[in-house]
């Protein structure tokens, strides 16, 4: 189950997501920008997801269109990674700074500083939250997201060109993730 909203209204979350929204998902746009948040569950134990997603250095791991990521820093706060957009999108790359990571909360926030792209002033928030599906340990991803609309394109058109790209990581995160579970390697990635 995914939910957004274009321009920061419209569709209603359950009472569990919007808590974590309003607490870990606070972005302030202003006239000239977009926001949404995304919710996937995902049927995999919380350490496997968040070792898929913490990994700023290795997004290939779970986002189909990166082909190559190269680091720059320590993997600390600050650190710059630069990634290669596979073809078929509006971009060959993409430079992209580390915020935010926290292991205790499972917070991961990035900022894009350049690249041949039209997202300016894109910045988005992930977080991973434990929750039981069907009786089994499961995973809550939430991702959210603010841009600059580009001159030439509405609010709405924004929202749903970076939504689309969302659910798409999203999917294939849970894909990446219910498999490795599936195959009893729920021990967390560090490789």
């Amino acid at each position: 189950m995914m939910n957004g909203s274009c321009g920061g209204g419209g569709e209603a979350y359950g009472a569990i997501e919007a808590q974590y929204i309003r607490r870990h998902h606070r972005h302030e746009p202003r006239d000239n920008q977009c926001t949404s948040a995304l919710v996937k569950h995902i049927r995999a134990p919380v350490h496997l997801v968040w070792s898929l997603v913490r990994r700023f250095d290795q997004p290939q791991k779970y986002k189909p269109f990166v082909s190559r990521c190269i680091m720059q820093g320590d993997l600390g706060i600050g650190s710059v990674r630069e990634v290669n957009v596979k073809s078929g999108l509006p971009a060959t790359t993409s430079t992209e700074r580390l915020e935010q990571l926290d292991d205790e909360e499972h917070i991961l926030g990035i900022r894009i500083v350049g690249g041949d792209h039209r997202l300016r002033n894109y910045s988005s928030i992930i977080t991973v939250h434990p929750e039981v599906i069907e009786g089994r340990p499961g995973t809550m991803v939430i991702e959210s997201f603010v841009v600059d609309v580009p001159d030439g394109n509405t609010k709405d058109e924004t929202c749903y060109f970076v939504e689309a790209l969302i659910r798409c990581n999203l999917s294939s995160l849970a894909d990446v993730s219910e498999r490795m579970a599936v195959q009893g390697r729920t021990d967390p990635i560090n490789q």
